[in-house]
């Protein structure tokens, strides 16, 4: 064999390498960064298939079951009859609208103590959202008449 042809083969060599690592970094990455989103009940089924994935879970946020010790937090989430208990921990505190009755997604993981493990926390107010009233306008107050100048 050649020097030409061992030098060839050499690069060849490598760049497979590099490529077979890149490919591994990627499917790891994506892997890692994916979660699935449950409802409470499908959690309660999913056995133990549960504890070895990353999930989002959403519901509302039982009145008086929030405690805060810094940015740690736990509250219970409901959603129709069922109950999730939910440890977050994550390094930013609970936005402002994590309140009684909003509507909050935990995302982390089920532990096999039966709490959900959540890394991050996303809330919206409940009544920021809610339909208009019927009868109520955009503007309360109606405008004023254009004086005519003729």
């Amino acid at each position: 064999m050649s020097s030409q042809a061992k030098t060839y083969l050499k690069f060849g060599g490598a760049t497979a390498v590099i490529f077979l690592l890149l490919g591994y970094l990627a499917y790891t990455g994506v892997q890692d960064s994916k979660s699935y989103y449950v409802t409470i009940k499908e959690l309660h089924t999913m056995g133990d298939s549960a504890y070895s994935k990353r999930l989002r879970v959403a519901g509302n946020v039982q009145p008086g079951s929030i405690k805060r010790t810094g940015t740690h937090v736990e509250f219970v989430l409901v959603e129709q009859d069922q109950n999730l208990t939910v440890d977050y921990t994550g390094t930013e505190a609970p936005p402002d609208t994590f309140k009684d009755d909003s509507q909050a997604l935990a995302d982390g993981s089920f532990g096999r103590d039966g709490v959900f493990h959540a890394k991050q926390l996303q809330a919206k107010c409940a009544s920021k959202y809610a339909p208009q009233q019927p009868g109520m306008q955009g503007n309360p107050t109606p405008p004023a008449p254009m004086k005519s100048t003729t």
